[in-house]
């Protein structure tokens, strides 16, 4: 499977997590819509259709990321 380069990965879950931060307080419709296409990038860049499982496959193959690394927990 092809897998996007670390650095877009490192960006757009960086963007990702950012955005769901700033729903959670700030919740309107531009920022859920902004939330959703980064959700929607993000598992197109790491192959899954779940954006939970995105977000555990962009760490993963991030740099420095360790089969026992805590980033692949689900909590």
């Amino acid at each position: 499977m092809l897998m996007a380069h670390p650095a877009v990965l490192a960006k757009t879950l960086a963007q990702y997590e950012t955005l769901r931060e700033l729903h959670a307080e700030h919740g309107g419709e531009a920022a859920s819509q902004r939330l959703d296409d980064v959700a929607y990038s993000l598992c197109i860049a790491t192959g899954t259709s779940d954006v939970d499982a995105a977000v555990i496959a962009a760490r993963h193959h991030l740099p420095g990321a360790h089969t026992r690394d805590d980033s692949l927990l689900v909590g």
